[in-house]
């Protein structure tokens, strides 16, 4: 291990520096950074609870000797589950989130934009405990591959508290924030604005006087194709496994008299999303309607609509597929919270590497080559 990677790792745990031991003083046997540091690297390597972890230490005795105080050896199983059982999630993730904000600059993104999306580990439920399985709202930054923050729920309903108390942990100035119907909230848009950011957020049938008021005005501009309200378009189109794709981006004003601009904070514009897709000759079309505080640009509304789509494709895909994180069976209220939030660290970290591999090959290669670990877990390359 070179001198540079060593000096990364140290000011790596200077992050955890405010982390609180929840162990007592009679059982301190290693230093609790290190007990984070390895099950950091330990999912980073494809280690999947405090058992794999546990067994990946012992394996990588020697590497962690070197880059790690670990004056009483590698720790065993228990501690690991202990340490990361008895963490509060709010704390650990608090560390964490420095260490975002630290990548997050490095980054050269003016308006970056973050959806707001929430994913339930399937298998993580425990009827005996009256445990539901652990729904997770986190906030990603789709253009840099970053989870910003994470807020844990036992039923996908409580999204609308989850969001508010989700954006008070990162910082909003700057971004473009993106919510699917559930999170179009009145409150939600007036804290997005208070941050100093922007909101794009879908219109469903969960506001109703908002949703018909917005179809209504929008099917009134079709008509004449939308020539008289000042909107704009931008068209894509794409082909995929035998299915072609073409989808209308329109965007438009919002209009002094309508009837909900005085309810929704900073409210600019509108939005129509048209997605006419062909598959074996067959076609199909569905529309997507949207409110936002963005100006009249069409090309920034379609990147952020077509963003918040791709969460689902750069993160929830990848959380299934490549960390398996629906069979999870981790049953512990906290422990499984802290898991999936090092799931979602380590996911960023995967791509924040320039390499052009998959996250499923680089998290295999984190698994095979100590360099390569280190290289991702450090942020450089040797």
């Amino acid at each position: 291990m070179s001198k540079a990677m060593r000096l990364s790792l140290e000011e790596i745990a200077e992050y955890f520096g405010e982390l609180e031991d929840p162990r007592s003083s009679i059982n301190l046997l290693h230093p609790l950074i290190s007990v984070v540091m390895i099950a950091l690297m330990a999912t980073l390597a494809g280690a999947a609870g405090p058992t794999a972890i546990a067994v990946w230490a012992g394996m990588k005795e020697v590497l962690l000797l070197k880059c790690l105080d670990l004056p009483n050896g590698i720790p065993r199983k228990d501690v690991f589950r202990r340490v990361l059982a008895a963490l509060k999630p709010d704390v650990f993730q608090a560390c964490f989130m420095q260490w975002i904000a630290s990548l997050r600059e490095a980054g050269d993104m003016d308006k970056p934009v973050v959806a707001i999306d929430g994913k339930t580990l399937r298998r993580s439920h425990d009827q005996s405990k009256g445990l539901g399985a652990l729904h997770v709202v986190s906030a990603w930054a789709t253009e840099m591959g970053l989870s910003l923050g994470q807020v844990a729920t036992d039923q996908h309903s409580n999204e609308i508290t989850a969001i508010p108390e989700l954006l008070k942990l990162i910082s909003l100035e700057g971004m473009i924030i993106t919510i699917d119907a559930m999170g179009t909230q009145t409150a939600i848009a007036e804290q997005i604005v208070a941050g100093k950011a922007d909101y794009v957020l879908a219109v469903k049938g969960n506001q109703e006087g908002l949703h018909q008021t917005t179809v209504a005005y929008i099917n009134r501009q079709m008509e004449s194709d939308f020539r008289n309200c000042g909107a704009r378009r931008h068209v894509t189109k794409e082909t995929s496994h035998g299915r072609e794709e073409t989808r209308q981006y329109i965007q438009m004003p919002v209009p002094n008299d309508f009837p909900e601009l005085e309810r929704w904070a900073r409210l600019k514009t509108l939005g129509l999303v048209i997605r006419t897709s062909v598959c074996n000759g067959k076609e199909s079309t569905e529309s997507r309607y949207y409110i936002s505080s963005l100006p009249v640009g069409v090309k920034c509304f379609a990147n952020a609509v077509r963003s918040h789509w791709k969460v689902e494709n750069t993160c929830h895909w990848c959380l299934d597929v490549t960390f398996r994180e629906d069979e999870s069976r981790i049953r512990e209220n906290h422990l499984r919270q802290t898991h999936a939030w090092l799931n979602r660290f380590t996911l960023s970290l995967l791509k924040q590497h320039p390499s052009k591999q998959s996250i499923a090959m680089k998290r295999r290669s984190c698994g095979w080559n100590d360099n390569f670990l280190l290289e991702v877990l450090c942020g450089k390359t040797t």
